[in-house]
């Protein structure tokens, strides 16, 4: 256990006015931690795993946290709630409309094709946003042509040395049909995360593997 990175992850998720820290059990043991509890709702598991990737010395987050409505709450039916999700994402213009929803005890499964990362992951925070739900998986695929090699490692390596918080030349980019891999070492998670969304924004990425080491003091 390193009780240094505990009372770090702790005072981080204090903080953090999106978080309910009192009802967080957090564990770390090698820069790995384990967040163990409950919240209100799924932005607030979110909002937690993204306090804590903020601590130095944090190199991975287990979120293990469960969803739980308050008593003033009440759970809404399956079909209501899929109603509501796709509503949300229909009225956010940059989420595209080839983006199906699935509801099952509460729990959403985002289906269909987006041609961007970022309409993923943005289809994944206002389907989270809505009360009741108690959690997001995202299947969405990837609908984008198949990108130039040489094309997708001059952007990936372009958009890492525009980034301050990284360090372009510990990074190693390859690319093979639509796939990148980054191997090297990064300083932080949030170096490590920032790496991983430059992959995602170049052109024609449709999937990413994270081969990245994260060092911590």
């Amino acid at each position: 256990m390193d009780d240094k990175l505990v009372t770090d992850v702790e005072e981080e998720l204090r903080y953090d006015p999106r978080t309910n820290s009192e009802t967080i059990a957090v564990a770390a043991s090698d820069g790995v931690v384990t967040l163990r509890g409950t919240v209100g709702s799924f932005r607030q598991k979110l909002a937690a795993k993204r306090a804590v990737s903020r601590v130095k010395g944090v190199k991975k987050v287990e979120n293990d946290l469960q969803v739980r409505l308050l008593s003033s709450y009440a759970k809404k039916g399956d079909a209501e709630l899929r109603a509501e999700v796709l509503q949300a994402l229909e009225l956010n213009d940059a989420v595209p409309e080839t983006i199906d929803v699935r509801v099952d005890h509460s729990y959403v499964t985002l289906t269909g094709t987006a041609e961007w990362q970022f309409q993923r992951e943005l289809a994944v925070r206002v389907a989270g946003s809505v009360r009741g739900v108690f959690g997001v998986t995202n299947a969405i695929e990837l609908s984008s042509p198949t990108p130039d090699l040489r094309r997708v490692t001059y952007s990936i390596k372009n958009a890492l040395e525009r980034n301050a918080r990284i360090e372009a030349d510990d990074i190693k980019v390859t690319s093979s049909d639509g796939a990148v891999t980054l191997d090297g070492v990064v300083s932080s998670w949030a170096e490590h995360d920032a790496a991983i969304g430059a992959a995602w924004g170049a052109p024609g990425v449709k999937n990413v593997h994270d081969h990245l080491e994260v060092l911590s003091d």
